[in-house]
């Protein structure tokens, strides 16, 4: 394989590990989820009010994993919806900023209990052999541009979230 080759596919196995981060949340496989993360994680979410990680915050891929599980579990369906991969690769590191739209549904049969956001990811990764696709993440940041919808059903689907896995 030449250079250019190789290029193209890492530039498709790094976009290819932030689809696999929306396929894991949506489908509630938190195993893939903590697949595609290093132990060490940079996690910025402090655009989004609600987020289990209110400031800029250093973590375990496993705690990582634990603190959104409530939510996600709490959630009847989620879809998160990534587009424009933009991957920049620095021999075995990478950016890639991601556009995105998640909805979130609390009740499926009550509209005003759904929340959609719209914004994007810009990600880090490192080149491992760890990976199913062979880029882990080592950090993820999230802007939010726009919301749509009921923000209070984010802390109602954590508490559910909570309560089903004690069972």
């Amino acid at each position: 394989m030449t250079n250019d080759g190789k290029f193209v596919k890492d530039k498709l196995a790094i976009a290819e590990t932030i689809y696999l981060y929306a396929l894991g949340i949506d489908t509630k496989d938190f195993f893939l989820y903590r697949s595609i993360f290093a132990d060490q994680v940079e996690i910025d979410f402090s655009s989004y009010e609600g987020s289990s990680v209110t400031e800029p915050s250093i973590l375990h891929g496993d705690q990582w994993v634990r603190r959104v599980q409530p939510l996600f579990t709490g959630l009847a369906a989620t879809q998160h919806t990534m587009t424009n991969p933009l991957p920049a690769i620095n021999g075995d590191s990478a950016t890639c900023r991601m556009y995105m739209q998640a909805h979130h549904v609390y009740e499926v049969e009550k509209p005003d209990s759904w929340l959609t956001l719209g914004g994007y990811y810009d990600d880090t990764l490192v080149r491992s052999d760890l990976s199913p696709t062979g880029w882990l993440l080592t950090g993820v940041k999230l802007t939010v541009l726009w919301k749509k919808g009921d923000h209070s059903i984010m802390a109602l689907a954590r508490e559910a979230g909570r309560k089903l896995l004690e069972r």
